[in-house]
């Protein structure tokens, strides 16, 4: 159950749900695959002491609609471009986790009038490799095989599993991005869910990896503000993709946390917060007359 309030906007006549916190600069924050507002934590809260936070559940996910159709990066950035005219925002810095991160770069190709600075948070189209369990979910007989695993029996016995070897002392407390994964799996019980999930994947990635790159419009990023955040521990898409970006756009800042995982953003709040912040100052500072 979210915590925050959720606002409502549809768009052929479907309702997206979003939350809108705070004054100041806008800032746009999309998540990834199975995620929804919820996947930014505490990062709403905090960056709602100094900015306008809009953070959508995507088509597809959270509290939003499922409908049967597009579910391409293409078709996601132009529901977050519809958001941003639905309230009246020109342009804004955005903030995209993993598919997100995808979604807004295509923003930026699209829609580069809109976009005044991108966070590439633990992103997805910047190297083949990602995870087994995502390309997995690209093989045909897939939506048979998901909701066995997100079924309430197999997810119950599991926790169990892990809470009899808690209590035999042994190192098995999960990282806040491992309680996330695993809360967003859950998800996919539900068949618009799933259905709108598979098709989510399917569009980035297939068996061998991820299948759609941005390098290609890596020279339109060249002017543009850019900062990539990772963990260093990240198991869903890896930390050396960065490594392609700095390779192709020197003046990107990179941001790599050792200990983190998929979550940089739950898994190191405070660190999290304070290098965004700093980031997003960086583009609303006004400039010295000394």
């Amino acid at each position: 159950m979210s915590q925050h309030e959720l606002e409502s906007a549809v768009f052929h006549q479907d309702v997206l749900k979003y939350v809108d916190l705070g004054e100041g600069p806008p800032v746009v924050l999309v998540h990834g695959l199975l995620g929804s507002h919820e996947s930014w934590g505490p990062q709403i809260d905090m960056l709602a002491e100094k900015y306008r936070v809009i953070a959508p559940d995507l088509f597809g996910h959270g509290e939003s609609d499922k409908p049967r159709g597009d579910y391409s990066l293409s078709s996601h950035a132009a529901t977050v471009r519809d958001l941003m005219d639905h309230l009246e925002i020109s342009s804004a810095p955005l903030v995209g986790h993993s598919l997100g991160g995808g979604i807004i770069m295509q923003m930026a190709y699209l829609f580069p009038e809109r976009v005044e600075r991108l966070c590439l948070v633990s992103s997805g189209g910047l190297g083949p490799e990602v995870s087994s369990y995502l390309k997995a979910a690209t093989l045909p007989g897939s939506e048979f095989v998901l909701p066995v695993l997100a079924s309430g029996w197999v997810r119950r016995n599991t926790e169990a599993v892990l809470g009899l070897l808690g209590r035999t002392g042994l190192p098995v407390q999960p990282s806040r991005s491992a309680v996330e994964t695993w809360r967003s799996l859950g998800t996919v019980a539900d068949r618009a869910t799933r259905d709108a999930f598979l098709a989510s994947v399917r569009a980035v990635v297939g068996p061998r990896g991820q299948t759609v790159s941005a390098k290609q419009h890596f020279p339109r990023f060249e002017t543009l503000p850019a900062m990539l955040i990772w963990g260093g521990k990240d198991t869903m898409i890896p930390a050396h993709h960065a490594e392609n970006v700095r390779e192709e756009v020197p003046r990107s800042q990179i941001e790599v946390f050792p200990d983190a995982g998929h979550f940089p953003q739950l898994d190191e709040p405070y660190r999290f917060f304070r290098v965004l912040d700093t980031f997003l100052r960086a583009g609303t500072e006004e400039p010295s007359n000394g």
